[in-house]
């Protein structure tokens, strides 16, 4: 079963973001606070959406999504920001139904692309994606600004 998520999965969503953090080696990075998240997630202004994957009422997998902009098609799409599924119910088709899922959001709200990054090493990810149709994009790289550079570059001299 793939539902919206509530401010009641709260506290579901922040272990399965440090299990996913854990999983990609990248609890180092983790500075999640639960309460923020609910206020990002479920406050007066939202930055993003959640979906819940359960099984036997229990929540086990989740994506993360907002919108962004494209201007080459000059409309809003999606962007996919985590989804995870823990392993113990990874195969059960939790994942391709969260993307499901959010390919009908996005067929519904008119975004006319979802996108997403994924780790490179991460190999049982990229044939999962292939496997669904998504197309990696190897000619782009990601950029990131962040702590001091971030800092640096945004303090007025």
């Amino acid at each position: 079963m793939i539902r919206n998520a509530t401010p009641d999965d709260t506290h579901a969503i922040a272990s399965m973001i440090r299990a996913l953090a854990d999983y990609e080696h990248l609890t180092h990075e983790v500075v999640l606070n639960d309460d923020d998240l609910r206020t990002h997630l479920f406050g007066e202004h939202r930055y993003a959406e959640a979906l819940i994957a359960e099984h036997d009422g229990n929540a086990v997998g989740f994506a993360l999504f907002f919108p962004h902009y494209s201007t080459f098609h000059g409309q809003p799409g999606m962007y996919l920001e985590d989804l995870f599924v823990f392993p113990e119910h990874r195969g059960g088709g939790h994942g391709k139904a969260l993307l499901t899922r959010l390919a009908q959001i996005c067929v519904e709200r008119g975004a006319p692309r979802l996108d997403w990054s994924v780790l490179d090493w991460n190999e049982p990810s990229i044939q999962f994606y292939g496997s669904l149709g998504a197309q990696p994009m190897d000619e782009w790289t990601t950029f990131r600004l962040t702590g001091d550079a971030l800092r640096a570059l945004g303090t007025p001299a």
